[in-house]
């Protein structure tokens, strides 16, 4: 199989689509006959778009969290969850089985530091040539920017939710 290089994208910034870039690019990888593996980092509750991708067979998603502490310290149990769902996906990647593997929230896990961006660049560092290894989340630390070869900024320009709309079902989450 000939297999073309893979490169490292992150979309982070404070604005809304960081997840949803990302799973767009999974639908297109999925449209072109590709593997691709989802993991999501910090959160705990399926979301509709991951019901759907769990209907196509190429497409396989596995969360690594316990739920939002945006306000509260996270626990042993949420560090734990991070650290083997990190150690199931550098497995999982270096296998070379996946032409693209999505770390959906990951840069909120070093923030929150439920991992260290050391090793986060290991994997970057160490990912199969042909893999293309997306990044998302906000507070991108700077040396994960620096080794990407794509970084998107989302922009928060104006957003309802300013003025009381509630994440809408099928819109939103």
């Amino acid at each position: 199989m000939n297999h073309m290089k893979g490169y490292v994208q992150v979309y982070t910034g404070n604005g809304k689509g960081k997840t949803t870039a990302a799973l767009g690019l999974s639908l297109r990888a999925c449209g072109a006959n590709k593997k691709v593996f989802i993991a999501q980092f910090v959160k705990s509750m399926e979301y509709n778009e991951l019901k759907a991708l769990k209907s196509l067979s190429s497409i396989q998603v596995k969360l690594y969290g316990h739920g939002c502490f945006i306000n509260q310290s996270p626990t042993e149990e949420d560090i734990l969850a991070a650290k083997e769902g990190l150690n199931e996906v550098k497995d999982i990647l270096m296998t070379g089985l996946y032409d693209l593997v999505i770390l959906d929230e990951i840069t909120i896990a070093i923030y929150f530091h439920l991992l260290h961006t050391k090793d986060v660049l290991s994997l970057i560092q160490n990912k199969p040539d042909h893999v293309e290894l997306i990044i998302t989340g906000r507070y991108c630390p700077q040396e994960i920017i620096d080794a990407a070869d794509l970084v998107t900024e989302m922009k928060e320009v104006k957003h309802y939710y300013t003025k009381g709309v509630l994440s809408r079902e099928g819109i939103d989450k």
